[in-house]
């Protein structure tokens, strides 16, 4: 479904991602963790086109979106969930999911009706604006919005930031839920725990490189690479 080869990209002078390389195959769910300023938003930034890539390419069911504009990427079927939320404070909630809205003749749509029976939080706060919500309720907007628009790919950017347990909770079952639809998912997250709990296969980054790629079980085994690339403590032998 998605394929990074050798990405490069630069904010002017300061390379940020050197070389990074990364496969997402159909229906897969793909971590990518790392600490704080490892190039991870970057990354994101990159796949959807806010901040081409300088060299290597992106190829997206067989296409090269690469050098696509934003718009172009998001009509080809990726979503982003993006960090810090970027929600529109002065529309509702209900607006924020309608300007995102794209139709779907697959049975398991995402309608606006479908996300408020799956959040109900949002369905109660409906008619709020944006700025009206609490973070979390935010930043489970944020994810609703890139649901609305159908996509074959979702790009989520730290999306457990901020949450409460139960919401992460909610966002697990959400990954799975999505998974057993045949959607795709690039999951880039801090939070290692939760990665290689919902993962297929995880990447972890490190200034703007990837240092390890295993499934999920041999890198919670690897207590060197936790430490070091994540920030995990070191098991209790």
């Amino acid at each position: 479904m998605l394929d990074i080869h050798d990405l490069h990209t630069y904010y002017g002078d300061s390379h940020v991602l050197q070389g990074v390389t990364i496969h997402v195959g159909n229906g897969a769910v793909v971590a990518v963790a790392g600490r704080n300023g490892a190039g991870k938003t970057t990354l994101c930034r990159s796949l959807v086109g806010l901040t081409p890539a300088r060299d290597g390419r992106v190829v997206f069911d067989g296409r090269d979106i690469t050098r696509l504009a934003p718009h172009r990427i998001a009509g080809a079927g990726i979503s982003l969930v993006p960090q810090g939320r970027r929600i529109f404070s002065s529309l509702t909630v209900r607006e924020n999911l309608a300007i995102a809205a794209r139709p779907s003749s697959v049975a398991a749509a995402w309608t606006v009706d479908e996300i408020f029976s799956f959040f109900p939080r949002l369905a109660e706060r409906r008619e709020h604006r944006g700025d009206q919500l609490s973070g979390g309720e935010q930043q489970v907007l944020a994810i609703a919005r890139a649901l609305a628009a159908n996509p074959r790919l979702i790009v989520m950017d730290e999306p457990t930031e901020g949450l409460a347990p139960a919401l992460i909770a909610a966002v697990a079952t959400l990954i799975r839920r999505l998974q057993s639809e045949g959607t795709s998912i690039l999951l880039v997250e801090q939070n290692a725990a939760f990665a290689v709990k919902v993962a297929d296969h995880v990447y972890v980054m490190s200034n703007g490189t990837i240092v390890h790629a295993s499934d999920p079980a041999a890198l919670w085994a690897n207590e060197e690479i936790k430490t070091r690339f994540l920030g995990v403590p070191q098991t209790a032998r």
